[in-house]
Parts: C-alpha cells; structure tokens; sequence
C-alpha cells in the first residue's frame, strides 16, 4: 500500500496540519478568519449601503415625528442637507395614477413639484 506524506499547511495561518487529509485550517479561528478575509470587499460595500438606507429610513422617520402628522411634507434640499441620499432606496411603488413611491424599509417618499419630498410611513402589507 502506497501512502501519500506530503504536508499540507492551514490556509490561513501556515501551520502544519495533522488529521484528516482533507482538512485546510488547523481550527475554527484560523477558518473563520480566512472566510471573513475573503468577504471582507464586498462586506465593507453593502454594510457601507445598507448604513445609507437606515440614515435614509430614520431621516424620514424623524422628519414625520417632527410634524406631528402621520405624513410630511419637506423641501428636498432640507433633506439633503439633513444627509438623505436619493440615490438609495429599497423598493418602489406605483400608484394608479402612475405616482412613483420610493421606499426605505416601510418609510417612502413621492417627489413633487417645485423640489418638494412629500414622506409617509407604509401600513402593513401595503407596499
């Protein structure tokens, strides 16, 4: 019977192995930080996106709870220099009469004439 010896070393580390012939890590610390390594590029896009669509949804929201109304109406330079980026949102929604919804999470916003955002929190279901 021929045996193969030839040494293999942790992926992450560099360590020698010992044990089953197809191990690649010595333990889960060293698996564990060679897969956030891996992910690291597109971890830092989305967390960077998805912290804009929650400063959006919560700019909204407080923009709703100041006017002491179920829905706001704001100028969008206020919104913009409030730090609301129009870029991003997570759904929309088309009314009949053809209105475009732009939503964060369940907080949306509709464009109006002369650069006003009118702003209304969703009821469930209802998106």
């Amino acid at each position: 019977m021929i045996t193969s010896t030839v040494a293999k070393n942790c992926l992450a580390c560099g360590k020698i192995l010992k044990g089953r012939i197809d191990k690649k890590f010595c333990d889960d610390g060293c698996r564990n930080n060679y897969n956030n390594q891996q992910n690291s590029d597109s971890t830092n896009y989305i967390r960077n996106i998805n912290n804009i669509l929650r400063k959006n949804r919560r700019l909204i929201e407080e923009f709703i709870q100041k006017s002491g109304a179920t829905t706001a109406s704001v100028s969008k330079a206020k919104m913009i220099e409030a730090g609301f980026n129009f870029k991003y949102f997570t759904n929309t929604f088309k009314t009949k009469t053809g209105s475009i919804y732009y939503f964060n999470y369940e907080y949306g916003y509709l464009l109006k004439e002369n650069d006003w955002v009118f702003l209304v929190k969703s009821k469930e279901g209802n998106e």
